[in-house]
């Protein structure tokens, strides 16, 4: 077995889309960034890339190559699962947490762990998302960005 765990952190601004867990969410700001800048799939991502001590998700995915530009993070979270697979592992779990003043979470939490689980190939079973807010505290809390945390348990293949 293996574990890794990972934050990703965007800015929320006006004229974005939010994108979480491959889920657009609609609301008045959505995150910046190269890609779609879903911060729960780049959490993710880049836990299972350290899990498999394989660097972070600026090295494989970086924001200077022009192929990662506005690319749906799923797509990201899938390429990382295939290098997960080709060194031998599958999932074990992933617990996520997204932190997030608005809008709520909770209808929206089923679709993105089955779009997390299909994109790792795993039971859906195998993938938790949760949600909390900042209170009014902090850049979370000012709605001024977004904060995902993962931590992933990889096992070895039969």
């Amino acid at each position: 077995m293996r574990i890794g765990q990972s934050t990703d952190i965007h800015r929320l601004a006006a004229g974005r889309k939010l994108i979480l867990g491959g889920v657009e969410i609609p609301s008045e700001l959505g995150l910046v960034g190269h890609s779609d800048a879903d911060a729960l799939c780049h959490a993710i991502a880049e836990a299972i890339l350290g899990a498999l001590a394989l660097g972070d998700l600026g090295h494989w995915f970086p924001d200077t190559d022009p192929k990662w530009e506005g690319a749906s993070s799923i797509i990201i979270l899938k390429e990382v699962g295939l290098m997960m697979k080709s060194h031998g592992y599958r999932i074990g779990n992933v617990d996520s947490l997204i932190m997030i003043e608005k809008p709520k979470m909770a209808p929206h939490i089923q679709e993105m762990v089955n779009h997390i689980a299909e994109a790792l190939e795993c039971d859906k079973s195998r993938i938790s998302v949760k949600a909390t807010r900042g209170e009014g505290l902090g850049f979370v809390g000012n709605c001024e960005g977004v904060q995902a945390q993962a931590v992933v348990l990889l096992e070895k293949e039969d």
